[in-house]
C-alpha cells in the first residue's frame, strides 16, 4: 500500500473523490443508527474531521463539542479552521440541493420565531480545552460521548483519555470511537520497510506507528481495543471496521454509476466482516455500572 496513511486521511480539498464521498456517507450513516432516540446530552471529543455534534445537534440532541486546545498548539489550528469551513460550505451546498433548511429560514423571518434549523443550531455549544481532561465536566453528566475521528489513537495516553470519557459517562452511557487498525498500522510499518517491527507487532500491549507527516498514531487489535475499554470500567457492544469494501471496488463502482452510493452505502452496512479488517475500527461501548 503506497503511503498507506492516507488510507484514513481525505485529501484536503472541496472536491472529495469517489472514495472519500463514499467513506463519509457510511460515517454518517453508522453514526445515524448508533445515536438514541430522544434528547441526550452528548459530549463530543472526536477529531476535527468528524461530523458528529453537527449530525447529533440536528437530530435533537444537545452537544458539547469539545475543540482539543493541544492540537491547537500543535499548529493545528488552521487546519480545524479549515475542516470548519469545508464542513460548513458542505452543509450550505446541501441545503441548496435540498432547500429544506433555507425554507425553515425563509419561514423564521415571516413568523418571527426561530425556526427548526435554528432551534438544531442552538443544540450545539463549542468549549477549546484538553479533551483528553475533562475535569471541567462534573462525573455522570453526559448521556453519551463522541470520540470519532481517531481521537483515542492521536492521544497517545488513551488510557487518561478513555477514564475520563467513562468518568463523565451517567450509568448505562454509551460512548462511539474511532481508532487506527492494527491492520492499518502494520501497513504503514511495512510501507517505510520497518520489516523488523512487524514480527511482534499483533502481540505488543500498546502499538505506537510513526506516521508519514512525522506525528505518532495509536493503533489497535479488536482485543487491544476491548482491553482499553474494559480497563476504564467499559463493555464493549461490538467491533465493526469503517468500511470493509476496497477502495479500488468503490472508486470503479462509483465511477460508472454515480447514483449507486446510496445504495453501495446500504450494502457495507450490511456487510458481515471480521471485526479487525479495515484501515479504522469503529467501537460502541457502555457504561453498566
Amino acid at each position: 500500500m503506497h503511503h498507506a496513511a492516507s488510507a484514513i486521511t481525505a485529501p484536503d480539498t472541496d472536491h472529495l473523490p469517489a472514495y472519500w464521498q463514499f467513506h463519509d456517507a457510511v460515517a454518517r450513516a453508522q453514526l445515524a443508527a448508533w445515536l438514541p432516540r430522544g434528547r441526550h446530552l452528548i459530549v463530543d471529543v472526536s477529531g476535527p474531521r468528524a461530523p458528529g455534534a453537527e449530525l447529533a445537534a440536528a437530530a435533537g440532541h444537545t452537544v458539547l463539542r469539545v475543540i482539543d486546545i493541544t492540537a491547537i498548539q500543535r499548529g493545528a489550528g488552521a487546519a480545524w479552521t479549515e475542516e470548519r469551513r469545508r464542513s460548513d460550505e458542505g452543509r450550505q451546498r446541501l441545503e441548496r440541493r435540498t432547500g429544506g433548511e433555507r425554507e425553515d429560514r425563509k419561514r423564521a423571518r415571516r413568523e418571527g420565531g426561530a425556526s427548526r434549523g435554528a432551534r438544531r443550531r442552538a443544540g450545539l455549544a463549542e468549549l477549546i480545552a484538553d479533551s483528553s481532561r475533562l475535569s471541567f465536566l462534573p462525573d455522570g453528566c453526559a448521556d453519551d460521548v463522541l470520540a470519532e475521528d481517531r481521537a483515542l489513537s492521536t492521544h497517545l495516553a488513551a488510557e487518561a483519555m478513555i477514564a475520563e470519557i467513562a468518568r463523565v459517562l451517567r450509568p448505562a452511557g454509551r460512548v462511539l470511537a474511532c481508532v487506527d487498525s492494527l491492520v492499518l498500522g502494520m501497513a504503514v510499518l511495512a510501507d517505510q520497510h520497518h520489516w523488523a517491527h512487524l514480527v511482534d507487532l499483533p502481540h505488543a500491549e500498546v502499538v505506537l506507528v510513526p506516521w508519514p507527516d512525522g506525528t505518532i498514531t495509536r493503533c489497535y487489535g479488536p482485543d487491544q481495543a476491548r482491553e482499553l475499554f474494559s480497563g476504564a470500567g467499559l463493555t464493549v457492544g461490538w467491533i465493526r471496521p469503517r468500511t470493509v469494501f476496497s477502495e479500488s471496488m468503490v472508486t470503479h463502482v462509483l465511477r460508472r454509476d454515480p447514483a449507486s452510493l446510496p445504495r453501495l452505502v446500504r450494502a457495507e452496512l450490511a456487510a458481515r466482516s471480521d471485526e479487525s479488517m479495515g484501515a479504522q475500527l469503529v467501537i460502541s461501548a457502555s457504561k453498566l455500572c
